[in-house]
């Protein structure tokens, strides 16, 4: 097998449950092939690097094999590899999400907490023409 339909591939390695959401995300302009969209048609070979977006997740793999039938996760694992690069990046993004999540109070405001927040924004509000 030399080459191969992109949404199969993407299937057969796992990155989506079904080849329908597979056609989905390519249309959607999810996968990318030298910062170009796919098609749903585009033929995979070996050696090929995509960048594919799943949820915040943006993954740039490069094709190491193509198979005909949908295996088990350790060996879809196989068919490709996932740039250090990408690896990198991906992390970076995951800590400062978990960051930005810290940053936010455990609770709603109270009626009070919202009076102080809009005391607060109108004492402090300059205009640009001021600066």
């Amino acid at each position: 097998m030399e080459t191969q339909r992109i949404d199969k591939w993407l299937w057969v390695a796992r990155f989506f449950k079904t080849r329908s959401l597979a056609k989905a995300a390519i249309e959607g302009g999810k996968v990318h092939h030298h910062n170009d969209r796919v098609k749903v048609s585009k033929e995979v070979r070996i050696g090929m690097q995509f960048t594919i977006q799943q949820g915040f997740d943006k993954k740039t793999v490069t094709v190491l094999a193509l198979s005909a039938q949908r295996g088990a996760a350790p060996i879809a694992q196989t068919l490709y590899e996932e740039t250090t690069e990408s690896i990198a990046k991906r992390e970076l993004m995951a800590s400062e999400r978990k960051l930005h999540n810290l940053a936010k109070p455990d609770y709603r405001p109270s009626k009070k907490d919202r009076r102080q927040i809009h005391k607060f924004k109108q004492d402090n509000w300059t205009y640009s023409d001021d600066i």
